[in-house]
């Protein structure tokens, strides 16, 4: 029997344990999104004007909708990433749950006007206050390795700022990008609102030629030049978040068995398919034999399979092809030098998609397991001398999103994590940062510039206005015309008495500075 002709204008949502074709959603024809943006434009006007408490009462509503609705959506997630249905719960939902509480009981504290004192002499006739104003339409274009956690921490914060959102979910997971535009409506969020947009990489330079007021990109790498360099053609500001390869340091003094279960996780979770995976790991040499041996021991009893059986640890890679890079990585490891400990390998008699979570030790950075963002279940291990040597590894990365290190002494911990680059390290866990709403989230070179979550997050939502109003409105002001000679001098010795050094070079220029304030204009 002949295959079923899947149609070119559709977008197959597909299980990755099984490649079963679970449905197909409606792609968004490039050539709509100027259209699409002004649908947007038109209902980001109104929304501007509703006050921040209203908009912060309709993410309560938001969130009541989302956890009313939280099996469905967890089956959702689960059917298209693959992942365990407890690292759905804990990972997607909780995540969106916990950001829309955080902006609903927050939002008015976080975007109020504020006051700017001021500290020189000519100034203190100004009042001046900070106003945060919304930057308009903002495009997202996200990911799939946390289908509603990354696309809604995003578009929540954007949407209380008084923003439309066009989202262009990841065309792996079309059917959690149909629930969150449908849990807006659902919430009573104006139409057009928050809109989502299906498709690949065709419509998500659609959206950035469409020209809204900024984007936020979520993805790899070599897409974020691409979307970095569009974007830069039209003057759109951008946040980037490529990805990481986070190192984890492990000292002698640590909780090695406590570590030990933090490694295995922080590198399998999600089958590894995280931009905050542990994908560095490094040990102080007195230790490293015990640790690895946790390590090993503790992979070997980890059970996979389909994310929908709760027995399931690790689920199948996204797609099959990323089981073939992992076994490249793997054997690139081994032929220079690594040695594998545990796991490994592809298992096709799971499916196409599984891969065995991997334990090695010997990496170091010639091998591409070390220089590229791995993206799959495998733990490379290398030892080092001590923390200092750690420390120098650990920043010998084009990336720079996150890291975490290991100690009894967390004074120590706190002074090791200072000296690390990336946008956060955490002491004594791991990856788990990405659930505290507060916590800002995002790097510094290869791992792309901007933050999302928490307050820094929100800055990212809003263009930053300073009011000033004159208190002396009936007064010309000292440096408007006429020049000359007089005001040279005057000015001269406003200078001396504003920044000279002392009281008496003070007092001597005081009488020619107040001429200054108080002149004839000749006008």
């Amino acid at each position: 029997m002949a295959a079923t002709a899947i149609p070119v204008d559709t977008i197959p949502s597909i299980d990755p344990a099984t490649g079963k074709v679970l449905a197909q959603f409606e792609k968004t024809r490039p050539s709509a999104l100027p259209d699409i943006l002004s649908l947007a434009r038109a209902a980001q006007f109104v929304w501007a004007a509703v006050p921040v408490e209203t908009r912060c009462a309709q993410l309560r509503v938001l969130r009541e909708r989302m956890m009313a609705s939280r099996d469905a959506l967890a089956d959702a997630v689960v059917a298209e990433s693959g992942k365990p249905r407890v690292e759905a719960l804990f990972a997607d939902i909780f995540v969106a749950l916990d950001t829309a509480g955080y902006f609903s009981k927050y939002g008015t504290r976080l975007l109020p006007s504020e006051r700017v004192p001021h500290h020189s002499i000519p100034a203190k006739a100004k009042s001046g206050r900070i106003v945060y104003d919304p930057v308009g339409v903002i495009g997202i274009i996200s990911s799939w390795n946390y289908p509603l956690a990354i696309p809604l921490s995003q578009i929540i914060p954007a949407v209380v700022a008084g923003n439309a959102v066009i989202c262009k979910t990841s065309d792996f997971t079309p059917q959690c990008g149909a629930l969150i535009e449908k849990l807006f409506a659902d919430a009573g969020f104006p139409k057009n609102l928050v809109i989502v947009v299906q498709g690949g990489g065709e419509v998500g330079q659609a959206l950035i030629d469409a020209a809204p007021d900024k984007i936020m990109f979520t993805g790899s790498v070599a897409t974020g030049r691409r979307v970095a360099e569009a974007c830069a053609k039209k003057l759109i500001p951008s946040v980037l978040e490529l990805g990481g390869k986070d190192a984890m340091i492990v000292l002698a003094d640590a909780n090695l068995d406590v570590a030990a279960s933090a490694a295995v996780w922080g590198s399998y979770t999600n089958c590894g398919q995280v931009c905050l995976s542990v994908e560095r790991l490094f040990v102080e040499q007195s230790v490293e034999e015990k640790f690895l041996a946790l390590c090993v021991e503790k992979t070997k009893k980890l059970r996979l399979g389909p994310g929908c059986d709760p027995a399931t640890d690790v689920g199948p890679l996204i797609r099959p092809q990323h089981v073939q890079r992992m076994s490249d990585l793997v054997n690139d490891a081994i032929a220079r030098g690594a040695r594998v400990l545990c796991g490994g390998k592809p298992r096709p008699d799971l499916g196409a998609s599984f891969f065995e979570p991997a334990v090695i030790a010997g990496v170091n950075s010639t091998m591409r397991l070390f220089q590229e963002e791995t993206f799959g279940p495998v733990l490379a291990a290398q030892s080092v001398k001590d923390a200092e040597e750690a420390i120098a590894r650990a920043n010998d990365s084009e990336f720079a999103l996150a890291a975490s290190v290991w100690t009894s002494d967390a004074k120590r911990g706190q002074t090791i994590a200072s000296r690390l680059r990336a946008g956060a390290v955490m002491v004594n866990d791991a990856v788990s940062y990405f659930g505290i709403a507060e916590a800002p989230h995002g790097g510094c070179g290869a791992s792309g510039w901007g933050r999302t979550h928490g307050k820094a997050g929100l800055l990212e939502m809003v263009q930053t206005k300073y009011i000033d109003v004159d208190r002396l409105p009936g007064r010309e002001k000292p440096w408007w015309y006429r020049y000359g000679a007089e005001l040279d001098r005057a000015a001269d010795s406003f200078l001396r008495f504003e920044f000279g050094e002392g009281l008496a070079a003070k007092l001597r220029n005081a009488r020619g500075a107040l001429k200054t304030m108080f002149r004839d204009h000749g006008f």
